[in-house]
């Protein structure tokens, strides 16, 4: 599996545990909170694999970034919290900032 993919993973389990998070009503919730529990520990476990070849500045950039974009969607699709003019803005400097890291930056590639 290459170094994406295990940070694809990550950040995909990491968007699912912080999705449960909430509905886990402070850990008072067996299911969300298992499901939070599980998701973080394979988030970690996947950004762990991501670390043996990306540089740790890299992979958590990314690995946040991503998450915020689509916590923040998942927030304003499912849960119906809004996002106004500033937040979008503010994604859309995360995912620009993303692109020039995974585009422009050498560091990526050590």
């Amino acid at each position: 599996m290459s170094t994406y993919l295990y940070l694809a993973a990550a950040i995909v389990m990491e968007v699912i545990a912080t999705s449960f998070l909430k509905s886990s009503n402070s850990f008072t919730r067996l299911v969300p909170s298992i499901i939070t529990i599980a998701g973080y520990a394979a988030a970690f476990y996947f950004l762990s694999l991501s670390l043996r070849t990306m540089p740790t500045g890299i992979a958590y950039a990314i690995w946040s970034g991503v998450g915020i974009v689509l916590i923040s969607l998942i927030g304003w699709i499912w849960l119906g919290q809004s996002l106004d003019g500033a937040a979008l803005l503010g994604m859309g400097l995360i995912v620009a900032g993303v692109v020039v890291i995974n585009v422009f930056s050498n560091s990526v590639s050590h």
